[in-house]
């Protein structure tokens, strides 16, 4: 029996007595770093070997491993926190276990992906799970483009020193959509910002260092992106909203809105060419 085994994402009391009994009763607990794991462990008083089974030696794994399920051996597979498979080298594992006709088990538990969504407070009827961005600028400013008009609430894993970075060019793409970055969930300083992804940026350029797992949740758009003219210089389209007599705190909401920028910026910018 292979089993997938949903770990705590934070808070070891979210632990199921069902994957205690189930780390307890294992031949052989799989994991990504067995130093994550061997804590998990022994917070429990378990004494299982570990195998490190991270995405650079799974595939070389795989064949020991269906030798050992199907001589009866127990195997349970966990991730350092989550569900396994879920943007993780698991899947292999499960793929092929399943290929062998050897009996697969799922025991659940946390998923950092359905938790922030919840804790985001925006629309997640219909969502979508796109973990990590591409790493190189080209390729992530295409994913973001398709996520932009793919028509659902997105989700997005990020390391804590490139969130920013991150956020800032889902600022260009998606300007208006209400995102919110929920960091360090289930733990002790457990935080949801929300906004658009301009203003997040700029709020977390200004507190320096961040730690912490984070998860983006970016709400489903309407497609007025599309609309908002935004090859027009942004001193142009304030100028035309001081001709029109709109009023300065209006002017600086809509536009911080529709050009991705913190509205006290835009609010400064539209005082300075009153004048």
């Amino acid at each position: 029996m292979l089993s997938i085994c949903g770990t705590p994402i934070g808070n070891l009391s979210d632990a199921s007595p069902r994957l205690v009994e189930t780390l307890s009763r294992a031949d052989l607990v799989c994991c990504e770093d067995t130093r994550v794991t061997s804590k998990l462990l022994a917070h429990f008083g378990i004494h299982v070997p570990l195998m490190r089974c991270d995405e650079n030696v799974i595939e070389a794994r795989i064949p020991e491993l269906l030798e050992r399920l199907a001589a009866g051996e127990r195997v349970a597979f966990v991730s350092d926190a989550g569900m396994p498979c879920i943007s993780d080298p698991g899947q292999r594992l499960v793929d092929a276990a399943l290929d062998a006709g050897i009996s697969v088990e799922i025991v659940p538990g946390p998923s950092a992906v359905s938790s922030a969504l919840a804790r985001s407070g925006l629309a997640g009827g219909r969502f979508f799970f796109e973990g990590f961005l591409p790493r190189k600028e080209g390729a992530a400013r295409a994913r973001l483009e398709w996520l932009r008009d793919m028509g659902a609430t997105f989700v997005l894993f990020e390391s804590p020193k490139r969130v920013a970075k991150t956020l800032a060019r889902i600022a260009e793409f998606m300007p208006l959509r209400r995102v919110a970055l929920v960091r360090e969930l289930t733990k002790l300083h457990e935080e949801v910002l929300r906004g658009n992804a301009a203003e997040l940026a700029k709020a977390l350029s200004e507190r320096g260092e961040l730690r912490g797992e984070c998860v983006i949740c970016v709400e489903e758009g309407d497609g007025s992106e599309l609309a908002v003219p935004l090859q027009v210089p942004l001193d142009e389209a304030i100028c035309a909203g001081l001709a029109e007599g709109e009023a300065k705190n209006a002017l600086a909401k809509r536009l911080s809105h529709a050009y991705g920028r913190a509205r006290s910026d835009v609010y400064a910018r539209v005082l300075e060419l009153a004048q």
